[in-house]
């Protein structure tokens, strides 16, 4: 069977690879913004007896992200034990059957159960693929990389959009205003499914379960030209197998629980709190209610009517696309941290904008100019969180794990964005009900709430290895200033990791000026 390794080596193959998870990454979007054009369509409204009923609405796209939480186990544990691939191509299966179950959904009850099975698909793909990604492409460009993916998860919201958008143009009473929408899902993971078997394993993965051969095979494809004496390839060869040692020194397979609540050397608990609550705090920014409910935002806060609502909607889901391509520029130049805090200020004042604006004693004076005004701001808000928290928060998680657990810790980071999603979209619509306009203010707020807990808890990822993470990750501090003094304390163990490829001293290869340490600043 032909392998892409036969032909494809270098940038190219990593530039393939990250091409077949792009096609996860937009089944993945356009699963994120199907609901927010289904659950405006009358015959699905009526089919499924759900108007004047926010509450199971909100529990309908819910249920999606209670599949992706138990996705996220199965499949973190998949990832480790078999493969990336394999678990990629079973997490296939499972949307397609998903999407099949969804479109010939007669009622609430089956609509829930076609929605956690797309959510169990959802969790396994995401669990693994930033993954693979990330084990397979260079650090220097692995955030780009991981941004370049994300413009694809926006295209996919933006597809799901328009073509609900072209639905509503048919018939109103015809099934297949929101059938055909929910069929299109399988599209994108038919593709990836025939796909994948020509794709090569994570090299990590393989030297971890024993096949050399094949992992110099492949970082000799991605390293090396096909060469696998290439200088390059050598060196990332010994330096994963030296992370493998350090870590099967610390016991070697782990489970879920031990993750989450026993410490070890390498602190693997801090690293899992850092992920899920990562992924918490990019649903509680407010993104949820913007590409979910936008459309009703539109009509309810700002007063326009629904097709212009639903073309707004639709222009905005096109700005977030264009917007993550900023990322694919700044995120390794800038880093995760600035990018987070950037973000945050612009995300937290654009959304107490919003709701000043569509407060009713004020959008009353001038419905058209205040409905304008709000527009610029969700706008702005979507651009913002584009270039920001939808890439920093796969990129991170992806990062700081040790070989060993990478892909529980894939499924962790999916479990805290599942807990996210869920609580974002169960409040949102009784919140917009009840309290209209201050739920921006709510939003607003974790915008800036997130600022204070980024920089005390999470220190700098950009343009280092994952194996020099794994390092910068073990320190028993949690805080980023007591953890940049303790590891300054111990930089020793920084140039044992660099030792296996003949160099006297780590920060003679690190992209940090001496006197710094790497992920936190000067020491």
């Amino acid at each position: 069977m032909w392998k892409i390794i036969d032909s494809f080596h270098g940038r190219s193959l990593v530039i393939a690879i990250n091409i077949a998870c792009g096609f996860s990454i937009f089944a993945f979007g356009y699963d994120q913004g199907l609901m927010a054009g289904v659950n405006v369509t009358p015959s699905y409204l009526n089919l499924m007896n759900l108007h004047n009923k926010e509450e199971m609405r909100g529990g309908i796209v819910a249920s999606y992200y209670c599949g992706s939480l138990l996705g996220s186990f199965i499949g973190g544990w998949t990832g480790d034990k078999f493969g990336r691939i394999k678990c990629i191509i079973i997490g296939c299966l499972w949307g397609i059957v998903g999407a099949i179950l969804q479109t010939a959904a007669m009622n609430v009850p089956w609509m829930i159960c076609s929605r956690i099975i797309t959510g169990v698909a959802t969790g396994y793909l995401n669990a693994i693929v930033p993954v693979w990604s990330a084990e397979t492409s260079p650090a220097s460009s692995r955030g780009m990389f991981i941004a370049m993916e994300f413009t694809l998860n926006i295209f996919g919201v933006v597809v799901a959009y328009w073509i609900a958008f072209g639905m509503s143009t048919i018939d109103q009473t015809n099934s297949v205003t929101w059938r055909f929408p929910v069929a299109f899902q399988m599209l994108p993971q038919i593709i990836l499914l025939l796909m994948i078997f020509s794709f090569p394993e994570s090299p990590r993965w393989l030297l971890k379960n024993g096949k050399e051969k094949e992992c110099i095979k492949v970082l000799a494809a991605l390293r090396g030209d096909g060469d696998p004496e290439h200088p390059e390839v050598i060196r990332e060869f010994k330096e994963i197998g030296e992370t493998l040692r350090l870590e099967n020194n610390e016991g070697g397979e782990t489970s879920f629980y031990k993750m989450m609540f026993e410490k070890d050397q390498l602190n693997i608990p801090r690293r899992v709190h850092l992920t899920v609550w990562l992924q918490i705090i990019q649903q509680l920014v407010g993104i949820g209610v913007i590409t979910i409910y936008a459309p009703e935002v539109f009509i309810n806060s700002a007063g326009f009517s629904r097709f212009t609502s639903q073309l707004l909607s639709g222009i905005n889901n096109i700005s977030y696309m264009f917007s993550t391509l900023v990322a694919v520029f700044t995120l390794d130049k800038w880093g995760r941290r600035f990018t987070m805090f950037y973000g945050a200020i612009g995300q937290g004042i654009a959304l107490l904008m919003v709701g000043i604006l569509t407060k009713p004693e004020i959008i009353s004076q001038n419905p058209l100019g205040y409905g304008i005004g709000t527009t610029v701001f969700i706008f702005a808000y979507t651009a913002l969180f584009g270039m920001t928290f939808l890439t920093v928060t796969w990129l991170y998680p992806t990062e700081i794990y040790p070989l060993r657990v990478r892909a529980r810790g894939g499924a962790w980071s999916t479990i805290g964005w599942s807990i996210g999603n869920g609580l974002v979209t169960l409040s949102t619509p009784p919140l917009l009900a009840r309290i209209g306009y201050a739920t921006f203010f709510i939003y607003s707020a974790f915008n800036f709430l997130s600022i204070p807990v980024i920089w005390a808890f999470y220190p700098e990822t950009a343009n280092l290895t994952l194996e020099e993470l794994n390092v910068i990750f073990s320190t028993k501090a949690v805080f980023v200033r007591s953890a940049e003094k303790e590891l300054s304390e111990r930089a020793h163990l920084l140039d044992d990791i660099q030792g296996i490829s003949n160099a006297s001293s780590l920060s003679s290869h690190l992209p940090y000026k001496k006197g710094e340490v790497p992920g936190y600043g000067k020491a």
